[in-house]
């Protein structure tokens, strides 16, 4: 079974960065895409950026050019920076996992909550 353990969420003002970390566990890393999905009260989850076993990356439109997705095999970690953050970022983040095979996410961790004053 995988366990995907979120950190690194707070409360930041526009403009300021963070890095968010998820550590993956239970199967192979490598077997899996990454993403970082979040959701903001009153909205739909979105996938805000995914990342496969070779690290190619896919950023939704609303944070490329800001949030860049990186992940370590050795550490079996994947990590969302953040930069230029603004309000309208301001959600509960999730980090997702889906094995190759398959289109659609099935593990997902517990939240961390990101909130970005203005």
């Amino acid at each position: 079974q995988v366990e995907l353990v979120e950190s690194g969420g707070g409360l930041v003002q526009a403009g300021d960065s963070l890095r968010l970390s998820c550590v993956f566990s239970g199967r192979t890393f490598s077997l899996y895409v990454m993403g970082w999905f979040r959701q903001a009260p009153g909205k739909e989850r979105e996938l805000v950026a995914q990342i496969t076993s070779g690290s190619s990356t896919y950023e939704a439109d609303s944070v490329k050019g800001r949030f860049t997705l990186s992940r370590d095999h050795a550490k079996n970690t994947v990590y969302l920076q953040m930069n230029s953050l603004k309000p309208e970022d301001t959600a509960i983040y999730y980090c997702a996992a889906k094995d190759i095979r398959t289109s659609t996410y099935d593990y997902w961790g517990q939240g961390t909550q990101v909130t970005v004053s203005s």
